[in-house]
């Protein structure tokens, strides 16, 4: 069995927080109105006083050769992202993946304490123990300590830099850590 890649959006794929007027090389510009999306835009309008302004859609920086980099890699890929299912309808065509498995998050979500990110119990809870890799722009050490606490089996958990996205040391480092579970 495969470790598994859990992958987040926001940070490794779509580099945010580049400065607005300049993304990343690579990546191209998507305007995209999830339902989720135009929904929060929808309630953050009315709370404004601005009930009748249509929202805008969110702009999305994607690099389309992360989806054959990601699927060559020797992991099980599974989006752990808020997009939950909407990373499949709207980023995994854009980015020539498959359909991929998801994490449904806690309602409400978990407030662990000591900094852990709020992600962290749940992630743990569906890995049952099995090895994983986790790429996220939000991992601490708080994490990684939380996780070492709580899951029995390997894990890496890689932070990922929001302004620039997976770079190709990430994907190395990435294949290295699951050719050493092997190993």
């Amino acid at each position: 069995m495969q470790p598994v890649l859990l992958v987040d959006v926001d940070g490794p794929l779509n580099p945010f927080a580049a400065k607005p007027s300049r993304r990343p090389g690579g990546y191209g510009t998507h305007r995209l109105m999830t339902p989720r999306w135009e929904a929060d835009e929808r309630r953050r309008l009315s709370e404004w006083g601005l009930p009748n302004k249509p929202p805008k859609p969110l702009r999305v920086w994607l690099n389309p050769a992360h989806g054959p980099a990601l699927a060559a890699l020797p992991f099980d890929l599974v989006w752990a992202t808020t997009w939950e299912e909407e990373a499949n309808m709207f980023l995994a065509p854009l980015l020539g993946l498959p359909t991929l498995p998801f994490i449904t998050w806690s309602d409400p979500r978990p407030r662990p304490d000591g900094g852990v990110f709020w992600k962290t119990p749940d992630i743990v809870a569906w890995a049952q123990g099995r090895p994983f890799a986790w790429v996220d722009d939000q991992i601490t050490d708080a994490d990684r300590a939380w996780v070492r606490a709580h899951h029995s089996g390997p894990a890496l958990l890689h932070h990922v830099d929001p302004k620039t996205g997976l770079t190709a040391g990430d994907f190395a480092l990435l294949a290295a850590w699951a050719q050493h579970l092997v190993a």
